[in-house]
């Protein structure tokens, strides 16, 4: 039975690729990036499950997914559940896999030539906090799209532009604990502005940064 550490699941997600997705974070990364917004992804061996909890869990929404976006975390961290992933999704959906990680493209042609056509489109390359943040779809402008089939460049080649209005939004998620969590490519000081703006409310907010830090 395939073990895979998985973070959370959320559907829809409307932020991370064209329609409404089904967003698969995976738990555990070697990459680290400076100014990560998911530092609560790094940590490895959490949050493990089986492959077909995963699955009997994404079921439900397939019937109205347009696409799936596969984040982290790093996925290819977990390249052996990764692939059986992919395979189980295209055994179930036609819809479009976009897959995000922070290696580079030349660091993954092993694991690509083994999951060939499960992944539609890929966004490579570590997140670079001083870098440009107006490309679409990424977090950094070192960031590079590949659409890897068909499918992919149906879909995501309109991606292969600067950040338009549209593009400035969140989803918001709940999970049953009433932690909040927000899917999407946050501009610079996005957070800042958000943290400020609910402080001058009265609000207290604790991100799981915070928590991470008060640990360290």
């Amino acid at each position: 039975m395939t073990s895979i550490g998985i973070s959370r699941l959320h559907f829809p997600v409307t932020t991370l690729g064209p329609g409404r997705r089904i967003g698969i974070w995976f738990q555990g990364c070697s990459i680290r990036c400076k100014g990560c917004i998911s530092l609560d992804t790094w940590a490895s061996g959490r949050k493990m499950t089986t492959l077909r909890s995963v699955t009997g869990l994404l079921e439900r929404w397939l019937p109205e997914t347009d696409g799936f976006t596969i984040s982290g975390g790093e996925p290819f961290d977990q390249p052996f559940a990764l692939a059986a992933l992919l395979r189980e999704i295209r055994s179930k959906s036609d819809a479009d896999v976009l897959v995000y990680s922070g290696h580079s493209f030349e660091a993954l042609t092993s694991h690509l030539a083994e999951m060939d056509r499960l992944i539609d489109a890929l966004i490579t390359d570590p997140f670079e906090i001083d870098d440009d943040r107006d490309v679409a779809l990424r977090g950094s402008g070192n960031q590079r799209l590949h659409c890897l089939t068909p499918l992919g460049v149906e879909r995501f080649a309109q991606f292969e532009r600067t950040v338009a209005s549209d593009d400035k939004a969140f989803d918001l998620m709940m999970d049953d604990s009433g932690t909040i969590w927000l899917a999407g490519i946050p501009g610079r000081n996005d957070f800042k502005r958000l943290r400020e703006f609910l402080e001058s409310q009265h609000h207290t907010i604790v991100t799981t940064e915070d928590r991470l830090s008060e640990t360290r």
